[in-house]
């Protein structure tokens, strides 16, 4: 689940981001791959005729089998386990009794809690076949995402992870969603720093070993623009272009980033398996 860009000031002020040693990234390895788990789940079960409440109650079921905890159910009022975003939903799409349809594209969020660490992960899904424009356009996320970890390491700045994310999805004629960014995390849910997915080399903090945070980019077909619906919950596109999302947990070690929440069965990209292995293993040096 990801925060409002506008809550980064209040975030900078406090000035305070937290530093993990070894044991705790041994808790983010524990929670990144149960999260990552729940998510390999839902691979086969997304396709038309599925609701996605009955995505979330399988989902709700397999984390409590397993004694684990999920983070967004209750989370500010929030009604479900997962957020389900579909077509031209940008994020936290509240699962409910819509049959998914043959084309939809759907990201689906979850965050599991495991000896009170948080792993926080969403991938991007298809019901069917989906068109090519969605196609392209989850691929374009899925390496902005890619791009963004690989630009996270000791002595960068959270300015070059948001750099390399907007210079690479401009070039490819999509935006960047500015109202909701990537956040700390580790035994708090959102914590310091926001990782906001579009910025300028060299600016914010700089990056230190120890650093837990997401790194979640949002990609419009259309304009970056997004209207939040009735509900208070679920962002929209204003301009009703469709909408994709990628989002790994994330830390930062002494020599560059560990991925804490990659699939255990190798489907990082479930509309398209084969990209999972063309920037991972650079990106995910432990």
């Amino acid at each position: 689940m990801y925060v409002q860009a506008s809550s980064a000031a209040a975030r900078r002020a406090e000035n305070t981001i937290k530093l993990h040693g070894p044991d705790d990234f041994a808790g983010m390895r524990a929670a990144g791959q149960a999260a990552a788990r729940v998510l390999d789940l839902l691979v086969p079960e997304v396709k038309p005729g599925v609701t996605t409440e009955a995505l979330d109650d399988l989902a709700r079921e397999f984390i409590f089998d397993h004694g684990w905890i999920p983070a967004c159910l209750g989370y500010k009022g929030y009604p479900k386990t997962l957020c389900t975003s579909i077509n031209h939903v940008v994020c936290h799409g509240i699962p409910g009794p819509r049959p998914l349809r043959e084309g939809d594209v759907l990201n689906i969020d979850v965050t599991v809690i495991v000896d009170g660490w948080h792993g926080d992960t969403s991938r991007m899904y298809v019901a069917g076949e989906a068109p090519r424009k969605a196609m392209r356009l989850m691929d374009i996320t899925w390496e902005a995402m890619q791009r963004g970890i690989a630009a996270a390491r000791p002595g960068a700045t959270v300015g070059d992870i948001g750099h390399a994310i907007q210079t690479y999805v401009e070039a490819q004629r999509c935006s960047v969603v500015r109202d909701f960014c990537g956040h700390g995390l580790g035994q708090v849910f959102h914590d310091n720093h926001n990782i906001v997915h579009a910025g300028r080399r060299g600016e914010g903090p700089v990056l230190k070993p120890g650093m837990f945070f997401t790194i979640e980019p949002m990609v419009n077909l259309g304009k970056f623009g997004v209207s939040i619906l009735q509900d208070g919950w679920t962002a929209v596109t204003k301009d009703r272009s469709l909408s994709a999302q990628y989002e790994h947990s994330v830390g930062i070690t002494e020599d560059g980033v560990e991925m804490f929440t990659l699939s255990p069965a190798g489907l990082h990209t479930p509309h398209n398996p084969s990209l999972s292995s063309s920037l991972a293993p650079a990106a995910a040096a432990a």
